[in-house]
């Protein structure tokens, strides 16, 4: 059973987070209360997964998740998200934290989140990190309103970016875990007009409303395009919706710190966080990420 170790210096708030993640039966759950003890706790019982809060004494979680990418870099750092941490949030995010979570949307966020993050470390422990001499990917999907495609596609991304060598072990997670938000916007947004305020609602009457527009027109004739084109030097993905679009101008800015709570510009936020370059068509209907290699972007700003 995979390991999740929580890291909060509340007991409330601790136990809040690992009850949810126990009752599933699918997590091993351990504890720490502050940045220190986690780095032990990694050193010793090296769990697969880092949940952590941002406000701590001593190490806060900034300083942890960078401490954890340095040290061990192959473990994914899950931030817990609240009111006035915003901001320490968005510099995580950039150092290196593969995802976060709001506090008050834990119920509804952390179990999927901890399952996504973990479903792209376990393919990425196993990926072969060679296949051949490949020095390019380009490929392109026409899929249909099927969020089973979604799983297979990230895999087959996350072994591209592996095979070429765009970027390192962790960035190659970040990149996924954006390119995932890109497709299910397109998907669920884009092509079956859902909205965030359905989705955050009552989660029976958003299934069933998802399964009614799977079956019906327009919906269900709409198709998902994928472009994907990597080197080692940079990759460029392109998802397109068949859906109406949207206003890219009326999009409330996600790395604004005052928005990050907002459980509807999550996808947004990680898109841009991980991504070097986002942008939209004039439609709305396709997004355009860039992500270059880290280290020729740092030599070149030297």
């Amino acid at each position: 059973m995979p390991t999740v170790l929580v890291v909060d210096d509340s007991a409330v708030d601790r136990r809040l987070a690992g009850g949810l993640l126990a009752r599933s039966g699918e997590w091993k759950v351990i504890y720490a209360v502050d940045g220190p003890s986690a780095l032990e706790q990694l050193a010793t019982a090296a769990p697969d997964i880092v949940l952590t809060d941002l406000i701590m004494p001593g190490m806060n979680g900034l300083e942890l998740v960078a401490a954890v990418v340095q040290q061990f870099p192959h473990v994914p750092v899950i931030l817990m998200t609240g009111k006035g941490t915003e901001e320490t949030a968005l510099q995580a995010l950039n150092a290196g934290a593969s995802s976060y979570v709001p506090k008050m949307a834990l119920n509804q966020l952390l179990l999927q989140t901890v399952r996504d993050v973990f479903a792209l470390r376990t393919s990425q422990a196993y990926q072969v990190k060679l296949m051949g001499c490949m020095e390019q990917g380009e490929v392109q999907f026409t899929l249909g309103n099927d969020a089973e495609f979604i799983p297979a596609l990230i895999n087959y991304v996350q072994t591209l970016l592996c095979n070429v060598g765009l970027c390192d072990d962790s960035s190659v997670i970040r990149v996924c875990i954006a390119f995932e938000e890109a497709l299910r916007n397109a998907l669920f947004h884009g092509n079956l007009e859902l909205t965030s305020e359905q989705r955050d609602g009552d989660s029976q009457v958003y299934q069933q409303l998802v399964d009614e527009r799977l079956q019906s027109a327009p919906y269900k004739q709409r198709r998902l395009h994928i472009t994907l084109s990597v080197t080692q030097h940079s990759g460029k993905f392109v998802v397109r919706d068949e859906g109406p679009g949207f206003d890219p101008g009326a999009l409330p800015d996600p790395t604004d710190p005052a928005n990050l709570d907002r459980v509807s510009g999550r996808g947004l936020l990680l898109m841009k966080t991980f991504m070097d370059e986002v942008s939209y068509n004039s439609a709305g209907n396709e997004v355009t990420m860039i992500k270059r290699n880290p280290v020729e972007s740092a030599v070149a700003a030297n």
